[in-house]
């Protein structure tokens, strides 16, 4: 299997910027480590990066050495940015596609991996025409992990554990899609790690940067039949008020909180095992 790693901007292009933050080296971050994941531990896949380094690179000459290599999968490595209240992880395939193509179906395994991992709000699967997804003539993904202008997302970049997670979620989702064998000195992951004895499952339904909205959400749970209060987190230095819904020692009941609450429309609502 050929991987086309792109890590996007580069060289004179920043991309996004906030928080002391740039895109272009949270990318090449990320980008690094998915293929030093994937090269150590999986066999079958060989791995063309758009750069190694901080370097300037045209969308149109990543999307034509990919094309030219022939590459079997394109994944597009990017950080999100908005208006400072936007956070969480979402990515894209191209606006043509449908949701049963090869290329949807790819995106739907490393999606659901990465977010098993993330610590961020899940945003969803989107389509756009974005020329890294429209020009390439292979299936092609574009991820955005969290928005670099947000205090909460950005508080996350700066923890190389963090960065290191997100790109093993990716690795997850690739070898998952595409079979990959893990290369015989590597033991597999278990699917479902067992937890530490005592662990407790926190059911979150909303984190936010201001008391009052907190409190908002704690009312609007209420009208929606759920309990819930305010504690407060420290992320880099920041406080973060988050609504907590509940809390198990089974990770089951935990899940099943999660599925209620999305479906009564929270769907920034996430679990956190201490």
């Amino acid at each position: 299997m050929k991987l086309y790693l792109d890590p996007g901007h580069g060289g004179q292009d920043p991309g996004a910027q906030g928080n002391g933050l740039d895109e272009k080296d949270l990318t090449l971050d990320i980008s690094l480590k998915i293929r030093k994941i994937l090269q150590d531990e999986y066999e079958g896949i060989v791995i063309k990066m758009s750069r190694t380094g901080d370097t300037t690179k045209s969308l149109g000459e990543r999307t034509s050495e990919a094309n030219a290599w022939g590459a079997d999968f394109f994944m597009a490595i990017h950080i999100n940015s908005d208006s400072r209240i936007a956070q969480g992880y979402e990515d894209y395939i191209h606006s043509s596609l449908s949701d049963s193509s090869k290329t949807a179906k790819y995106r739907d395994i490393i999606h659901a991996e990465v977010i098993k991992v993330n610590q961020l709000k899940n945003r969803g699967k989107k389509k756009a025409n974005f020329h890294v997804l429209r020009e390439s003539s292979m299936p092609a993904m574009l991820s955005e992990n969290g928005f670099i202008d947000n205090t909460h997302d950005a508080g996350l970049l700066k923890q190389a554990s963090w960065l290191q997670k997100v790109a093993e979620g990716h690795v997850n989702g690739i070898a998952k899609a595409f079979n990959l064998k893990r290369k015989d000195n590597i033991p597999a992951p278990s699917p479902s790690p067992s937890p530490a004895p005592g662990t407790l499952y926190k059911v979150i339904g909303g984190s936010f940067k201001s008391k009052d909205h907190a409190d908002e959400r704690v009312a609007l749970l209420h009208t929606k039949g759920f309990e819930s209060f305010v504690h407060t987190t420290n992320i880099s230095g920041e406080t973060w008020y988050r609504v907590q819904a509940g809390a198990f020692s089974n990770r089951d009941n935990a899940d099943n909180l999660i599925n209620d609450l999305k479906k009564a429309g929270i769907n920034d609502a996430f679990l956190i095992a201490e």
